[in-house]
């Protein structure tokens, strides 16, 4: 049960019920949503991180969903594995996230991204040898758009866990 009470959708603003809305007033929204101004930033640039720019998308929901594993943070897991595989993330990539240096389903660049999220979320930055791997894979703006997808995710993983957000069934967040 989450730690506070979540915002009610009928006395929010206009838009702050728009956003809730096109998201399916999902729980993690719900709670946002008490912070109408930063709530309504965060879905900003959670959308640019999932539907803008070059990163694979493959590659971004391996590193969001290896987040997840790393903070802790079961909904954000489930989230993330659902829409992992929706934009081609398999079932054996999925399950082999937990100990992915022994799995054999990653590609080269996969698995450099994976160690490059390993080391953000563990060391707080990446080692110049895991920094070098994957920086000859991507370009500059892929390899940015990879390190803020990991540092949002791992935002958004701490406010999960800070509320103790209640997972939902998956068929009330996906239309």
């Amino acid at each position: 049960m989450a730690r506070i009470n979540y915002s009610d959708p009928s006395k929010a603003s206009d838009r702050t019920r728009e956003i809730l809305d096109k998201n399916r007033n999902a729980n993690i929204f719900r709670m946002m949503s008490h912070s109408p101004s930063y709530f309504e930033q965060y879905c900003r640039l959670g959308g640019a991180i999932r539907h803008k720019g070059e990163l694979d998308p493959i590659v971004r929901e391996l590193a969001i969903t290896r987040t997840g594993i790393l903070c802790e943070a079961p909904y954000e897991i489930v989230a993330h594995k659902r829409i992992g595989k929706n934009v081609g993330v398999t079932d054996e990539q999925n399950e082999a996230l937990e100990n992915w240096q022994a799995a054999n389903c990653f590609n080269e660049v996969q698995r450099a991204a994976l160690a490059f999220t390993d080391e953000i979320v563990k060391l707080n930055k990446p080692t110049d040898a895991t920094f070098k791997a994957i920086s000859s894979k991507l370009t500059p703006a892929a390899l940015v758009e990879l390190q803020l997808s990991v540092g949002f995710y791992i935002m958004t993983s701490k406010f999960l866990e800070t509320f103790e957000i209640d997972l939902q069934p998956v068929t009330e967040v996906v239309g």
